[in-house]
């Protein structure tokens, strides 16, 4: 038996199977259409406390249910069993790292043709160790993007839907391409919709203003934690608004929030510096408390965290190491 440290595994099929056996063919229609929907899931890894806490793992598998169903894939586990199944799977992996979870629910019949009916659905869910998605040791330079969120009457971004994410790829890659670290993204009416693949929040005179659900973002549980996080412990309002281009460079300060890029602040965009062209106070602190909470440390959010104790493979039942 090998080391369960060693293995990596991924649910896939209804099973957990060697991670190298989970694969599907080039005519997978979610392959060839985009036909799917996923979630990220960060798990913080304590040395002191020998566990790796899931963060708001319920919430996610909530809104990966409603995805799931707005986009006609079927899910045959509830949120309870989709949530024992990602902490038998972080537990089998023995990870002592921060990890990733990425579930997958996706139109999995190889077919020609864009109509869903008919079509089968499966679920895979992989873990692996990750670490910062941006920089989190200084701030970001960003872009405005000359690519515009798609439409909610056209793919809506509250959903995580596989398809979509070629529009946040677009806008990535031509930031990097020119010179940034991230993109944002204005909606279709020219309001600030997000970042790539992050909500975003803007600081003026000690307000956090963030872009509401209707300008067409993520509803993001990052973003909610932190708006918590601002009013619990720095008792700092926030004003869900539309936010037009031209205020994000009238900011004292802006950053992103999500479960990739966690909290990062921005330092300039379009090559206009932001506020004092430092990392901001607000940001800062926020980012500090952020990670105190997820890293189990503030008591106050142990109720956003699934702990999951390293196990060693003498310890592990039978039936964990099939």
């Amino acid at each position: 038996m090998t080391d369960v440290a060693s293995q990596t595994y991924a649910f896939f099929g209804g099973d957990f199977i060697p991670h190298e056996e989970a694969k599907v063919g080039v005519l997978t229609h979610a392959l060839n259409y985009g036909t799917g929907v996923f979630e990220g899931i960060r798990g913080y890894w304590s040395e002191a406390d020998e566990t790796t806490y899931l963060v708001l793992l319920r919430d996610h598998y909530t809104r990966f249910l409603r995805n799931a169903r707005m986009v006609f894939v079927g899910m045959p586990y509830s949120v309870d069993e989709l949530c024992e199944i990602t902490v038998e799977l972080v537990r089998r992996q023995g990870f002592r790292s921060d990890v990733y979870i990425r579930p997958l629910a996706f139109k999995s019949s190889e077919a020609i043709g864009v109509s869903m009916e008919g079509v089968a659905d499966e679920l895979s869910i992989v873990a692996v160790p990750y670490g910062a998605y941006l920089p989190m040791d200084r701030g970001l330079h960003c872009c405005v993007s000359s690519w515009r969120r798609s439409d909610d009457n056209a793919i809506p971004a509250r959903g995580k839907i596989a398809g979509n994410y070629v529009n946040s790829a677009l806008a990535k890659n031509e930031a990097v391409m020119n010179g940034y670290d991230e993109a944002i993204v204005l909606n279709q009416l020219g309001y600030v919709a997000e970042a790539s693949a992050a909500n975003l929040f803007i600081v003026r005179d000690n307000v956090l203003i963030t872009p509401s659900i209707s300008d067409g973002i993520l509803e993001g549980y990052t973003r909610t934690a932190v708006m918590t996080l601002a009013a619990d412990e720095l008792n700092l309002p926030t004003v869900e608004r539309s936010i037009q281009r031209s205020e994000l460079y009238y900011a004292d300060e802006v950053f992103f929030t999500g479960t990739g890029v966690q909290v990062a602040p921005v330092i300039s965009i379009d090559r206009r510096q932001i506020g004092s062209g430092e990392v901001g106070p607000i940001a800062s602190r926020l980012q500090t408390l952020y990670f105190q909470a997820v890293k189990g440390q503030m008591p106050k959010y142990l109720d956003w965290l699934t702990p999951v104790p390293v196990t060693t493979r003498s310890e592990m039942p039978a039936t964990a190491m099939s």
